[in-house]
């Protein structure tokens, strides 16, 4: 899919897109391969989550990570994507061969979910540019052509607005927020808006086919829920999931106490442990339980990425205010196997972990687990 290079598809996108100014800063890769995508985003400050199954191609996941790349094992089927609503700035499927439009449209509409007011969605290989390749894709005319109308028609129920299809590329712009869409979709309801949930609950949770709402804007200008500071002020801005009181007991003086004392914690760990002032000696970090994310930001200035990982079992469901700094992250049950493979991560952070799931299953089971995804000789940072 990338004839000249994933650097070159990129450069590509740009000229669509402005990739350059930090507006967009999150990017979830689906189908991801061995994540070359998002590999070659990180030198533009673009942090991806990529993700793809284990499947006829071995493993993918594990090539992206042994890359050092982030990326999980997942799939789009029946369950939501482990992650909380608005979390993407930017969606991509290349060649991902996700049947969007099958089972009521679920697939992107989980998209729909994970996605940022305002974020792209782009779309390459089939049905795009069907009429210039669809003899090498061994498929009809008609058959490509039914595929990329029915795309069409799906995005256009979201309220999504087609930007532009140029040569293999196709991009679309979910909408600020949905006061025209609720206006023009009073007599086509398909698909309907959800009733009430939580759209951050992605662990276990069935995907509907139903739009997830967006918070409520005063008026078609408005970002729905307050627009982000581009990268890399994000990162230490307060995220609008605090700002705006819906995380009950974390407050603005909460996130930048946490976010000093994670400044003064790594300053420590590096003194304890130097092989974390040697640039390369890590690059995929874990973060079992990362809160705030405090202890990443900490590390931004370090040649390494880190997975953020919030417990289901935490007191509060912190991942959302995580994207919103511009980092990445998962949900994960620490009594369950992580969506990875053995010998994937350099070092693992452990704050609090035992004590949260202390009578909730063994200890052992956990230490277990963190051993088959450290490498060898790899580190461990236990902190009570």
């Amino acid at each position: 899919m990338f004839p000249n290079g994933a650097d070159a598809y990129i450069d590509d996108i740009g000229r669509l897109i402005n990739l350059k100014d930090g507006s967009i800063r999150t990017a979830i890769d689906t189908g991801c391969g061995v994540a070359s995508w998002g590999a070659y985003l990180l030198s533009r400050d673009i942090l991806t989550m990529s993700f793809a199954p284990s499947d006829n191609h071995e493993a993918q996941v594990q090539f992206a990570l042994e890359r050092g790349v982030p990326a999980l094992i997942g799939i789009m089927a029946s369950k939501r994507l482990p992650y909380p609503s608005r979390a993407f700035d930017m969606a991509h499927c290349s060649r991902c061969l996700i049947p969007w439009t099958d089972f009521g449209g679920q697939y992107l509409i989980e998209v729909d979910r994970v996605l940022r007011p305002g974020g792209y969605w782009i779309l390459s290989g089939p049905p795009i540019n069907w009429k210039a390749h669809w003899k090498g894709w061994d498929r009809t005319k008609e058959d490509l052509n039914d595929e990329q109308n029915k795309i069409e028609t799906l995005a256009n129920s979201l309220c999504w607005k087609k930007l532009v299809e140029k040569d293999d590329i196709a991009i679309w712009q979910k909408p600020i927020n949905h006061l025209n869409c609720k206006v023009n979709r009073k007599i086509t309801q398909n698909p309907p808006f959800c009733p009430a949930q939580d759209p951050d609950k992605a662990w276990y949770t069935n995907m509907e086919t139903c739009l997830t709402n967006l918070p409520e804007a005063s008026t078609n200008q408005d970002v729905t829920i307050g627009e982000l500071p581009k990268w890399p002020e994000r990162l230490n801005a307060v995220p609008p999931r605090i700002s705006r009181g819906t995380l009950e007991g974390i407050t603005a003086e909460t996130f930048q106490k946490d976010t000093e004392l994670w400044k003064r914690r790594v300053s420590y760990y590096k003194a304890v442990n130097n092989q974390l002032e040697k640039p390369g000696r890590y690059r995929n970090v874990l973060d079992m339980n990362a809160y705030l994310g405090g202890f990443a930001a900490a590390l931004i200035n370090d040649p390494l990425w880190v997975m953020n990982v919030v417990p289901v079992q935490a007191n509060a469901n912190t991942l959302g205010v995580i994207y919103e700094r511009g980092l990445i992250g998962t949900y994960q049950d620490w009594c369950e196997a992580m969506s990875t493979y053995p010998r994937t991560y350099d070092l693992i952070h452990a704050d609090s972990v035992f004590t949260l799931y202390e009578d909730r299953c063994e200890m052992e089971d956990i230490l277990l687990e963190m051993d088959r995804i450290l490498r060898p000789e790899g580190s461990v940072i236990i902190k009570r």
